[in-house]
């Protein structure tokens, strides 16, 4: 599984070739790797330069140091939300334009859109219009809700994207709302807007559940016109 190693560069050999043998699946997640000493003795190689390639590889996410009668060091199970998070952050901190991420987010959702009629069941389609009334519920009344508001539609979203059956969909999805949110909240702050938003989600709903493609997808396209026109009205500038 793992060669000796010499010449330059041993530390990031070392944790290239770990890294590798995880990523292959040869230590699967929550596997105990061999001991530093065993390392060394398959790398031939000092106990210093073992514990630098650990670390960097404890860095990237990959493993982690478990203490007690069990302890030593696991390959991490890395769960959806955090690299959800971490992603998010990364976008936040590049200060993406906000028309690139309208642009991004619209493409997305047609291709999400299109893929939850294909895939998604007759019963997520119906609970999809269920939450659409909750939305109403939350945002027609005389005293909208604006915090029930904005997690029901996020709630939609994810809801949305699960139909896809594409994991890689889901968490770009979730990465999106926890890092943005859509910007979709500057429609509901708006009582013209958030009655024609409310309006052309059930719209898209309705027209899922009854697998007509073209027609969600102009309710989809209806969606971001009003949302580009907001923003200018707004004057929004990106954070």
């Amino acid at each position: 599984m793992f060669n000796p190693v010499d010449g330059k560069e041993i530390t990031d050999n070392i944790a290239l070739q770990i890294e590798a043998a995880i990523l292959n699946n040869e230590f699967k997640p929550g596997e105990k790797l061999p001991s530093e000493r065993d390392l060394q003795n398959l790398f031939q190689t000092g106990r210093g330069v073992i514990r630098e390639a650990l670390r960097e590889l404890k860095q990237k996410g990959l493993i982690e140091t478990r203490r007690g009668g069990k302890g030593g060091t696991y390959v991490k199970e890395v769960e959806a939300s955090e690299a959800s998070e971490g992603l998010a952050l990364l976008i936040q901190q590049q200060k993406i334009a906000i028309e690139n991420l309208i642009e991004f987010r619209e493409s997305m959702d047609r291709t999400v859109t299109i893929l939850a009629i294909s895939r998604g069941k007759d019963g997520e389609a119906q609970a999809l219009l269920d939450l659409v009334g909750e939305l109403e519920r939350a945002g027609l009344s005389d005293a909208p809700d604006m915090a029930r508001i904005i997690a029901v539609d996020r709630e939609l979203n994810l809801r949305l994207v699960k139909m896809t059956r594409n994991q890689m969909f889901e968490w770009i999805m979730r990465t999106i709302q926890i890092g943005f949110g859509s910007y979709d909240h500057i429609l509901y702050e708006d009582s013209y807007y958030r009655e024609i938003t409310i309006r052309n989600w059930y719209e898209t709903a309705v027209a899922i559940s009854r697998r007509e493609p073209m027609k969600a997808l102009s309710f989809i396209g209806h969606h971001y016109v009003m949302l580009n026109r907001c923003i200018q009205e707004s004057e929004l500038k990106p954070q």
